[in-house]
């Protein structure tokens, strides 16, 4: 899995992507780890999503400019425009629901 390491990172991702997806999480917080798995293997079903995660303790400026308050934090972007955001308690069943309906809207 890729980690961006700077807020200009996270921006060309988007913009480099039709389907973006950023797990934001922090070194510190077990959630974010245990969940991470899950979601990498709910995104094998949807190869047209590129995934990174973002370690908010390095990228600490990322918080701010994508108003992330509370980790875990996804979001998803469609062409640039944030379509998912899902943090703290996230059920990966409508996780999954979301994302299929985006997907197949988008394909």
């Amino acid at each position: 899995m890729i980690t961006l390491n700077s807020t200009e990172e996270i921006k060309d991702f988007i913009k480099e992507n039709d389907l973006a997806f950023i797990y934001f999480s922090s070194n510190n917080c077990s959630v974010c780890h245990a969940l991470l798995s899950k979601i990498e293997e709910l995104l094998k079903s949807y190869p047209k999503i590129k995934m990174v995660k973002v370690e908010i303790d390095n990228v600490t400026m990322a918080a701010g400019e994508f108003s992330v308050f509370t980790l875990p934090c996804i979001l998803m972007f469609a062409q640039g425009k944030e379509i998912i955001r899902e943090a703290r308690f996230i059920s990966i069943m409508e996780l999954e629901g979301k994302i299929q309906k985006y997907y197949n809207l988008l394909n």
